[in-house]
């Protein structure tokens, strides 16, 4: 439940910038401060409600005029979707587009991420001629060989995986976490790697008294980076008991006190380095690599197939993709990298941008993290009696505050 509401409002574009969670397996209290995407308190009557209905079991996509479908799944009825993972490369999504291209398969959305050498992608496909979703057994069992020998390359030392699937109820961002973790994206590749690569700090300790594992988390905060991590201890069969969520400028702390489903806190080393390893792969995967180029163009045939193309001959690689068509427009995001994983010469960028045209692809320049106060520790928190801005009724974070302290988790409450 913890992992639904976190994904409910990151869906509605809002950043949590604070964040109170307890519970004792049956009953639970969450309290989270929350801003839109531009650090600002929330205002909108319509928007309050439709959080609070959203939370409250109703539907989070009621709304008749809202554009907005990060992760529904409501809009890809009538669609084949493909699972695909595998070996990473240069150009490689070039490839993938191109067969889908040469089989007839017309691009509706897709999301693609790319992790330490690793891809994985959810591709949302329909008949190029008849509009349909593609059904016929041995067409589906063509699409799925091409697309494996394409992903499968000349020295793939893990095997590359492609299905045809139905398109499913889980959230999408959610679903490409599984495909990554299960195509397990989390092991270094050389123990030198796992030591210095990531960023992101992460620290798990047992405390036995309480019998609860303690997840400690402190890295850039980003947009979506709580769904990251709850929805990789979800996925890992942990349960969250209790947590703390801040940010200090530019930085985000966490703190979860977890538990296996059965009860039993993490029982060995070598569980507590995985971990380790899969939340710190969680919270990798979305990180902002490479400048981001949008397109926004009428959608034709092949568009995808000549675009990608045009980025692999001018040493473009693909590190993170978001393909999708609304009324026979394509609106399109890349995250690009030169081949060798460092930011593109600017002369490269802009002959790409000359050749696509400069009035359909667009060199978008990063937007400055809003501003924040100083993060509250919970004792100060507390003192503070929650503060505004919270979802719900303002006395709920004191009672959260009473709980966590009454179970020895923070220091005061008053």
């Amino acid at each position: 439940m913890l992992l639904e509401a976190v994904q409910l409002l990151t869906d509605l574009d809002l950043t949590i910038k604070k964040g109170y969670i307890s519970s004792d397996g049956r009953w639970f209290m969450d309290v989270f401060h929350v801003a839109d995407g531009c650090g600002h308190k929330l205002t909108d009557p319509a928007l309050l409600s439709r959080i609070e209905r959203s939370l409250g079991g109703e539907a989070a996509f009621s709304s008749p005029d809202d554009n907005s479908h990060d992760g529904d799944v409501g809009g890809l009825a009538g669609l084949t979707a493909l699972e695909l993972t595998g070996t990473d490369r240069p150009g490689l999504l070039s490839e993938v587009f191109a067969v889908l291209r040469d089989l007839e398969c017309n691009v509706v959305e897709a999301k693609v991420w790319t992790h330490n050498g690793r891809i994985a992608s959810l591709i949302f496909v329909k008949d190029h001629d008849s509009g349909s979703p593609i059904v016929d057994a041995h067409r589906v069992h063509r699409i799925e060989v091409r697309l494996r020998n394409v992903l499968r390359g000349d020295h793939d030392v893990r095997s590359a995986k492609t299905t045809v699937v139905s398109p499913s109820m889980t959230h999408s961002d959610r679903r490409l976490h599984q495909l990554m973790f299960a195509d397990r994206d989390y092991e270094r590749v050389s123990s030198n790697e796992a030591s210095s690569s990531s960023n992101a700090l992460v620290a798990v300790q047992n405390w036995t008294e309480r019998g609860y594992s303690v997840v400690s988390v402190n890295c850039r905060d980003r947009p979506k980076l709580l769904f990251d991590v709850v929805c990789t201890l979800t996925d890992m069969e942990y349960v969250v008991f209790h947590g703390t969520i801040g940010t200090d400028a530019d930085r985000a702390y966490q703190e979860f006190y977890i538990r296996h489903m059965d009860g039993s806190p993490i029982s060995s080393e070598a569980e507590r380095q995985r971990v380790i390893q899969c939340l710190q792969a969680g919270i990798e995967r979305r990180a902002s690599e490479g400048l981001r180029l949008e397109l926004s163009m009428p959608d034709r045939r092949g568009l995808l197939a000549d675009v990608t193309r045009t980025f692999r001959e001018n040493g473009l690689s693909v590190t993170r993709a978001e393909i999708t068509t609304e009324a026979g427009e394509a609106r399109n995001e890349f995250r690009v990298t030169g081949t060798d994983g460092q930011l593109p010469d600017r002369r490269v960028i802009n002959a790409v941008i000359e050749r696509i045209g400069k009035d359909h692809l667009k060199l978008k320049q990063e937007r400055a993290p809003p501003s924040h106060h100083k993060a509250t520790t919970p004792r100060e928190e507390a003192a503070e009696g929650g503060g505004g801005g919270v979802v719900g009724l303002l006395g709920l974070g004191n009672l959260v505050m009473r709980n966590l302290y009454s179970l020895g988790l923070v220091r005061s409450c008053s």
